[in-house]
């Protein structure tokens, strides 16, 4: 009789910390999904519309980062026009494509790359030295590797497109 009581308790014990447990997992799916990085999400949503064909993208929230690097890609005419919307909250931008881009990305954590590794760098995330930039921010502002390496400084890398 009493080994029967022990295996009753341990049924008993064992369904509650069950229950627990289900109580404790009902709440996860009520958790909002926390952004880490805009840049990268920018970059995300550009790639697929890209990949999809459509002709422009409108990606949100905006910075002042997220700006500076579509004007890199705007500069070497990866996209087109950019339509900034102050809707007096984190803003909102819209990309005009033009058909350019193969693959964008973020290079996170952004680590230092000083101006001699500038060229080996290069040639391991591009897929050709003709084509292809690397996006750095250095002290004289966000810019790609070869005005970086024109204006002899080094920086952090930010990015990529190709």
């Amino acid at each position: 009789s009493s080994h029967f009581g022990s295996s009753f308790w341990l049924g008993f014990l064992l369904l509650g910390e069950l229950r627990l447990w289900l109580c404790t997992r009902s709440h996860l799916h009520n958790l909002a999904m926390v952004r880490i990085s805009v840049l990268r999400d920018c970059l995300n949503g550009i790639c697929n519309a890209e990949k999809r064909g459509k002709r422009q993208v409108q990606v949100r929230p905006n910075s002042k980062v997220v700006i500076k690097f579509l004007q890199v890609m705007q500069k070497h005419g990866y996209i087109g026009d950019l339509e900034i919307i102050d809707d007096h909250r984190a803003g909102k931008v819209v990309v005009d494509l033009v058909g350019r881009i193969n693959k964008c990305g973020v290079i996170s954590p952004r680590f230092d790359v000083c101006l001699g590794d500038i060229e080996q760098l290069a040639s391991n995330i591009l897929p050709s030295r003709q084509f292809g930039h690397l996006v750095f921010t250095t002290p004289y502002g966000i810019m790609d590797h070869e005005e970086a390496r024109r204006k002899n400084t080094g920086g952090k890398i930010v990015g990529f497109f190709f």
